[in-house]
């Protein structure tokens, strides 16, 4: 466990699975146990992955303390271009007579490798403290 606390990359990728598990099993039972049509249980699952991603690699992976809302709101800006690019290089790969599939792979590899640097030196990033931020008798970190 003790890996586990020093590698914020496998809490990110830990983080990601249980996402991506999240997702698929909500679209799961709301499609097939509810009878939610897809184009209704599409977006709930994945907003839903999408909220708890945030919230466990916000609090888990990189124990953030930089404001809510401005993570949120680079979050919300991250997701978008994630699913410009993606949409790009799937249907790119398709246009090209490729297999899709692997277009899909190509994209989860890059988005995960730059949400990764993204996530913890821009969206995560903690801010440092000032000395007039500090307690009064605490004194500066050299």
């Amino acid at each position: 466990m003790e890996f586990l606390h020093r590698s914020p990359f496998l809490k990110f990728l830990i983080v990601g699975v249980l996402s991506f598990a999240l997702d698929l099993g909500l679209l799961v039972v709301l499609h097939e146990g509810f009878h939610v049509d897809l184009v209704i249980a599409t977006p709930i699952a994945f907003l839903t992955s999408l909220v708890f991603n945030f919230a466990l690699q916000r609090s888990f992976t990189f124990r953030a303390m930089n404001s809510r809302t401005v993570s949120a709101a680079k979050y919300i800006a991250l997701v978008v271009v994630n699913v410009v690019v993606t949409d790009l290089i799937v249907t790119g790969f398709d246009r090209l007579d490729w297999a899709y599939g692997i277009g899909k792979v190509v994209a989860t590899v890059l988005t995960t490798g730059w949400n990764f640097l993204l996530y913890r030196h821009w969206i995560f990033r903690h801010e440092p403290v000032r000395d007039t931020e500090l307690a009064p008798d605490a004194k500066p970190a050299p």
